[in-house]
């Protein structure tokens, strides 16, 4: 009897967890030792030394030329950074956080007596993705689809440095 309501619980928990999906994924290839962003192209790239592991195509801020100043300018920040955090309950699906501003656009923003802003992101759609929206949609931050950034979000360490590029 034990073993029948250890058997059907079991069963209960694989079914359940057949069915929804899977949001982290585990990644088991060489080291992603440095996250490249080319805004121009609009790629994101995700090397292993030299090497070029994976690439994708990505939206930005809506204000996509120039690097970010001040909070609210819809720019994406160019420059280097280093992923500092991730959030596994985005509203965008996942995210994983860029260290800006850093301690330069911190003060460039302060000279102009303004906030430089902050919480950018590398994240997906998730159900907050304005339908119809331009490819470049976000208040700064780096857009993939919810695909792709389960596999960034599972590739990419805390620590890695990003560097974005006009």
């Amino acid at each position: 009897m034990r073993f029948l309501k250890f058997g059907i619980l079991a069963l209960a928990l694989l079914s359940a967890a057949a069915c929804s999906q899977k949001k982290f994924y585990n990644y088991r290839g060489p080291e992603v030792t440095q996250v490249v962003v080319n805004k121009g192209e609009r790629r994101l790239h995700l090397l292993h030394h030299n090497k070029v592991l994976e690439s994708y195509d990505i939206g930005l801020g809506f204000a996509p030329r120039g690097h970010k100043v001040v909070e609210g300018d819809g720019k994406t920040p160019e420059g280097l950074y280093y992923i500092d955090r991730r959030n596994p309950n985005s509203k965008f699906h996942l995210s994983i956080g860029v260290s800006y501003p850093n301690p330069y656009d911190r003060a460039n923003a302060q000279a102009m007596g303004k906030s430089p802003g902050g919480d950018i992101f590398i994240h997906g759609r998730g159900d907050n993705y304005p339908k119809g929206a331009p490819r470049d949609w976000t208040a700064g931050c780096i857009a993939v689809s919810d695909k792709q950034i389960r596999d960034i979000y599972s590739m990419v360490q805390d620590g890695t440095p990003i560097i974005i590029t006009p």
